[in-house]
């Protein structure tokens, strides 16, 4: 039975900003993978004793690696033994980077190349570390798996690694975003002290996101129809994000649009039930989760034409260009104003969320392993 060690450290079951995304990714993974029938072991290290996973061993790190500069440290100094002590025939590392020093072939998972394409919105050690350990852990890695097939284009264009070891595994939606009883819907945008309809944007206010492109289109929206619902910006402070609330300030709309601040995992299959409209203009995915659990709600979904956005959305949400606020003001206009319009793509989006499956991800990552193995470890 061949042994493969997970890098899992970037996992949190907090109620924060740190349990979404990678964290996210990486939870629903470690949860499926041993669902997978196989010969396979797996031992993932990690930090969160709250995860229980079923059918895989855990090793918890005694140092505290949720802090950043420590993660990075257990990653280069203890990782590599602790690999020897298990015995590991394969190393997955789950977030962009892999030790200097490995025992043992590795794959890397690689969500997006953001550093790269825009180094602006990343503080310069962040930038500076993603962008060479990044670089020098695909280049050595025997496989690597993508998110989405514009991040495999950019790893083989932009890191110059060779397209058959490059993998597109498609992340998987969670079975508690569907639809949900209108009465509990009803029950929920009353205890929230939420309108009957309002168009929210779910995710971190940072520049990447596009809040600064989102905010003046709806300002256009605003005045082209007064009974416009409110938009609602659901979502931790990211990175210069006072930008946005400046932005906000200098066009008005402080009535209009409103900062909750962070969603727990728990409620946001509420907070898109709750929704006339999913609106998504970020300027850069790596995948774009939020639209998939918008569209798996049934939740009528607005998102941009870049990245890897028109793979999630395909033919059932409509893209627009995410520098053009005036087509976005438009378009969010003409769906809020179409009930046939808003029941097809409900409709439609349902039908393309039910292809992004979590035991199709974990199927598809145990073949690379499967492959990885046989071609460098026997």
């Amino acid at each position: 039975m061949s042994h493969v060690a997970l890098n899992a450290h970037l996992l949190s079951l907090s109620q924060s900003y740190r349990g979404a995304g990678i964290s996210w990714y990486i939870f629903n993974l470690l949860q499926s993978l041993p669902q997978v029938e196989d010969d396979l072991h797996f031992t993932a290290f990690l930090h969160d004793r709250a995860f229980l996973g079923d059918g895989l061993q855990t090793e918890f790190s005694r140092w505290s690696t949720q802090r950043p500069a420590m993660r990075i440290l257990w990653e280069q100094l203890i990782q590599p033994s602790a690999l020897c002590r298990v015995k590991a025939d394969l190393y997955h590392a789950m977030a962009f980077v892999s030790p200097i020093l490995l025992p043992c072939p590795s794959v890397v998972t690689v969500y997006d190349l953001s550093f790269l394409r825009f180094p602006e919105t990343f503080r310069p050690i962040n930038r500076y570390y993603l962008r060479y350990l990044t670089a020098l852990s695909v280049r050595r890695a025997k496989a690597v798996i993508t998110i989405s097939e514009s991040t495999r284009q950019d790893v083989i264009n932009l890191l110059g690694k060779p397209a058959n070891q490059v993998h597109t595994v498609y992340c998987g939606v969670d079975d508690s975003f569907r639809p949900l009883p209108l009465a509990e819907v009803a029950q929920f945008k009353q205890q929230q002290n939420l309108p009957d309809c309002f168009i929210p944007y779910v995710g971190t206010s940072e520049t990447g996101k596009n809040l600064c492109g989102l905010t003046p289109a709806y300002g256009q929206l605003y005045q082209l129809d007064q009974t416009t619902p409110p938009l609602i910006v659901a979502g931790g402070k990211g990175w210069y994000y006072q930008a946005v609330f400046a932005l906000v300030a200098e066009l008005g709309l402080q009535e209009r649009v409103k900062f909750p601040g962070y969603v727990p995992q728990t409620q946001l299959p509420l907070w898109y039930n709750a929704a006339s409209l999913f609106v998504y203009p970020s300027l850069f995915e790596g995948f774009g989760l939020p639209v998939l659990e918008a569209m798996s709600c049934g939740t009528p979904v607005v998102t941009s034409n870049v990245s890897s956005l028109p793979e999630v959305v395909g033919q059932a949400g409509v893209l627009i260009n995410p520098d053009n606020p005036s087509q976005l003001a438009h378009t969010m206009h003409l769906i809020l104003t179409q009930p046939d319009l808003q029941q097809t793509m409900r409709a439609r989006g349902l039908q393309q969320a039910a292809q992004f499956r979590w035991d199709k991800a974990a199927q598809e990552t145990v073949a690379i392993y499967q492959k990885t193995i046989r071609n460098f470890v026997n």
